[in-house]
């Protein structure tokens, strides 16, 4: 395998689509506390720390999944031979330090917030996803945790709080509905997923009705004066299409799972029409 194809295969296990996306959530977490602008250093220390957290989540989960992937991914890098086991696993090791560098940097609220996660991080495909329902809390936790951790970092953890509940609420789904997209190489694996300890039906329903009450609970900053009508006018659309997401994942929960995504960033950029709007 040449080095090129290392590199690539290295590239491909931050998933930079998701991490990007991580460390703009960060952002948008900063930007809802007000002080996204003002406090720039802290900011970019939040973001770049997201950024190093969530690669190295993702390498590492890599490595840990190695043998499931022979079946539900075999595309990815470790099944296909671009990078070794073991290179993923010094690769994530050196993404974490990056982590730990810059969290340092940080007030002491937002570093341990970035301890936590990063310890979830590290135990979640170990000991917590083949257990039916802890492995989706751990990551919506995670997923909800970039809003808050990009608050807490510019000294205003309680402004990023709703944004982060609704978000976990939605990665919780999201996840669940992953799950079921995998259940077959799960369920060769030996792990004990929702889908696979409940059945799929069921799992779907309990991420559905997760979705509704984030949905329900989505005009929360509108009814406490955090955020004007502009922001219900932006953050309606993202409950429309987060919940024929829903709808959707009952017959295709990979094209399900990808409206929810979308959904979910369209509700974000509702936190940030909402900000602009109350500046």
């Amino acid at each position: 395998m040449n080095v090129a194809a290392t590199a690539k295969g290295l590239l491909e296990l931050t998933r930079p689509a998701n991490t990007v996306a991580a460390g703009v959530l960060t952002f948008i977490g900063a930007f809802v506390a007000g002080g996204a602008f003002d406090q720039q250093a802290a900011t970019a220390a939040a973001v770049g720390a997201t950024w190093f957290a969530t690669a190295a989540g993702m390498a590492i989960n890599d490595y840990f999944d190695r043998e499931v992937d022979r079946i539900n991914n075999p595309e990815r890098a470790i099944p296909r031979g671009a990078v070794s086991p073991r290179g993923a696993l010094a690769f994530s090791v050196v993404l974490f330090l990056g982590a730990v560098v810059l969290a340092a940097l940080l007030p002491p609220l937002a570093l341990g917030i970035a301890a936590v996660n990063l310890v979830g991080l590290v135990t979640y495909t170990q000991y917590f996803k083949g257990l039916p329902g802890a492995g989706n809390a751990l990551v919506a936790y995670l997923g909800g945790s970039t809003f808050l951790f990009g608050a807490a970092a510019v000294g205003d953890p309680l402004a990023g709080g709703v944004l982060a509940a609704l978000a976990a609420l939605s990665t919780l789904t999201r996840e669940i509905v992953k799950d079921v997209e995998d259940i077959e190489g799960d369920r060769e694996e030996g792990l004990n997923t929702l889908p696979i300890a409940i059945g799929e039906r069921r799992a779907l329903l309990l991420g559905a009705a997760m979705l509704v009450v984030a949905v329900a609970a989505s005009p929360v900053p509108y009814l406490l004066g955090t955020f004007g009508v502009w922001y219900l006018v932006a953050v309606a659309p993202a409950d429309a299409v987060m919940l024929a997401a829903a709808y959707r994942s009952f017959d295709d929960p990979s094209a399900g799972q990808r409206l929810l995504k979308l959904g979910m960033f369209a509700a974000a950029f509702a936190f940030v029409v909402g900000r602009v709007a109350a500046a």
